[in-house]
């Protein structure tokens, strides 16, 4: 029982880093209605430029981590002006195609900026592991599940009781009724690949610091489709409770059926809930009229 609830825990603590990378997804596709598919590689840089800081330059780890938080904004407010506003109203398929080119583009710049080598980035939270019983529990994973809930929780609040967030959630839902009563269509999409690439440089730089950074890392938010699909492609807190109950199915299957079952275990769990709620847990149902 000790090691079943030992790997549970660190199942539902892994996948609270799993919700902020799936919540990158959501943001995006929530008020575009695109797939951004350059997630992984912005979460890649962020996490080079937090190394870049605390290691080249010998900033502290929490001004690098701020530095790094700024200079993916910056690229996200450019890449939204320059890139994407110009594909306002071009089918969907042109914007993916894009955040494609983009992510090849980041991917190709940091392995000829930093090369394949898998690098130990200054940690932000303690290592100091955590005795509960017979459970440990090491000190980043706890650490790093702290700063996603607190994260997600700022979110979730920012999304019901701000002004900003209530305005992002009408462009979203219906964007021409929101730009008839005066919400600025550009600014609410513009704060919303910001505000991905903000909260997936959080979740690089957490992944980094405590399994390392190499180039392999942009393909860890390849892994985050289950949680989003499963939880539902527009839903936060879909995406939340997904990515809880996928780390819980890929720790308790590594713990139990090996390493290589976290790779299929889960799949096969969200391909058996899909074929009852295809919209995924909390997905919004359309209907449409033939």
């Amino acid at each position: 029982m000790s090691e079943f609830l030992e790997y549970s825990l660190l199942g539902l603590l892994s996948g609270g880093v799993t919700a902020l990378v799936a919540l990158s997804f959501v943001l995006v596709y929530k008020g575009t209605g695109v797939v951004n598919f350059a997630v992984g590689e912005v979460m890649m840089l962020g996490a080079y430029l937090y190394y870049a800081g605390a290691v080249t330059f010998n900033l502290p780890p929490w001004l690098a981590f701020i530095v790094a938080l700024v200079l993916i904004g910056l690229l996200a407010i450019a890449i939204e002006r320059v890139v994407l506003r110009p594909l306002s109203g071009q089918p969907a398929v042109a914007v993916l195609m894009a955040t494609i080119g983009m992510a090849s583009i980041v991917h190709g710049g940091v392995e000829a900026v930093w090369g394949g080598d898998t690098y130990s980035p200054p940690t932000l939270l303690p290592r100091t592991p955590i005795n509960l019983g017979e459970i440990l529990i090491p000190g980043t994973v706890l650490g790093n599940f702290v700063v996603a809930a607190v994260l997600i929780g700022a979110f979730l609040a920012f999304f019901r009781y701000s002004r900003t967030g209530i305005a992002l959630r009408a462009t979203a839902s219906d964007p021409v009724t929101a730009a008839t009563l005066g919400i600025n269509i550009h600014y609410a999409q513009r704060l919303t690949w910001l505000l991905s690439g903000l909260v997936g440089t959080v979740a690089g730089v957490l992944i980094a610091s405590s399994a390392g950074l190499s180039p392999l890392l942009a393909s860890a938010a390849l892994g985050v489709f289950a949680a989003i699909i499963l939880g539902g492609m527009d839903s936060i807190l879909g995406a939340i409770v997904a990515s809880l109950i996928i780390g819980w199915i890929e720790a308790v299957a590594a713990g139990y059926l090996g390493g290589k079952s976290r790779d299929v275990v889960p799949y096969v769990v969200v391909l058996a809930i899909l074929t009852v709620k295809p919209y995924g847990l909390f997905g919004t149902r359309t209907i449409e009229r033939l």
